[in-house]
C-alpha cells in the first residue's frame, strides 16, 4: 500500500468519512480523512497526495477556501462533492480548478471511477498512466507536448495548467478545425452526458482562453459555436 495513490478525504460527515476510508482502502487506495478545512492544513505538508475528495459544504472556512489554498499550493488533482442543486458553488469550484465534481448523495463505486479516472490524467502515480502519444502538438505558436503533459508558449515557457485544462486542450487539438459539443467534449474527458445546467466545459473553455491571451490580446484560438459547441481554429502540426 505504500505505492498506493494517496487520497486525502476532507468531509464533516463522519459517516461518509468513515464509509469512502473503507471503501478506498478496499480497492488499493491509501486515505486520510478529516473533518474540516483546519485538519485538511495540518495533514497537507506532509501527506504527498495524489489526490483530494472535497465537501464544499464545511463548517468554518469553506470548502471553496480551501480549494483555493490546495491549488495555490499545488496542481494536486481536486474532486468536489457537491449537494444536489448547489450549481453556484460548482462552478465556482471549477473556475478555482477543481477537476471533477460528484453531486451527493453519491454512488462510492461512480466516486471511485472519477477517482481513476482523474489520476491517469493527472499521470500520478506512473503506473496508472494512460499510454499518450510521442509527437508533440503545435498550433499558432503554442506547443503540447504529451508525453509531459504540459503547454509552451510561442517564447518556449511552460504554462501552468490544471489536469483538466490540459485534457481539455488536448482533446480540441487533436481534432482542429472540428466543432465539438459540450456533451462530446464531457464524454471525451469524464465519460459522461452533460446535464442541462452543467457548465463544467464552458468553466474550463473560458480558463483556457484566459490562460491563451497574448499579449493582453485576445488569441481567438478556441472559437464558440453557437448551439453548437467549440473549435480549435489553427492548423495543428504533428511533431
Amino acid at each position: 500500500m505504500e505505492t498506493a495513490p494517496h487520497i486525502l478525504v476532507v468531509d464533516d460527515d463522519r459517516e461518509i468519512r468513515d464509509l469512502l476510508a473503507r471503501f478506498l482502502e478496499r480497492h488499493q487506495l491509501r486515505v486520510t480523512a478529516v473533518r474540516d478545512a483546519r485538519e485538511a492544513r495540518r495533514a497537507w505538508p506532509n501527506g504527498h497526495y495524489h489526490l483530494v475528495v472535497l465537501d464544499l459544504m464545511l463548517p468554518g472556512e469553506s470548502g471553496l477556501d480551501l480549494a483555493r489554498f490546495l491549488r495555490s499550493q499545488s496542481n494536486v488533482p481536486i474532486v468536489m462533492l457537491t449537494a444536489m442543486g448547489e450549481e453556484t458553488d460548482r462552478i465556482i469550484g471549477l473556475e478555482l480548478g477543481a477537476d471533477d465534481y460528484v453531486p451527493k448523495p453519491f454512488n462510492p463505486r461512480e466516486l471511485l471511477a472519477r477517482i481513476r479516472a482523474v489520476l491517469r490524467r493527472a499521470g500520478e502515480p506512473a503506473d496508472l498512466r494512460e499510454p499518450t502519444a510521442a509527437r508533440s502538438l503545435r498550433f499558432a505558436g503554442w506547443t503540447l507536448e504529451p508525453a509531459r503533459r504540459r503547454l509552451l508558449n510561442p517564447e518556449g515557457a511552460e504554462v501552468a495548467l490544471t489536469g483538466g485544462e490540459y485534457d481539455l486542450l488536448l482533446a480540441l487539438a487533436e481534432r482542429p478545425n472540428r466543432v465539438l459539443t459540450r456533451d462530446m467534449l464531457l464524454d471525451l474527458l469524464r465519460g459522461r452526458q452533460a446535464g442541462p445546467f452543467d457548465r463544467a466545459i464552458d468553466v474550463a473553455v473560458s480558463r483556457l482562453r484566459r490562460k491563451l491571451e497574448d499579449g493582453g490580446r485576445d488569441s481567438q484560438l478556441i472559437k464558440t459555436v453557437r448551439s453548437g459547441g467549440y473549435v480549435l481554429a489553427a492548423s495543428v502540426e504533428r511533431v
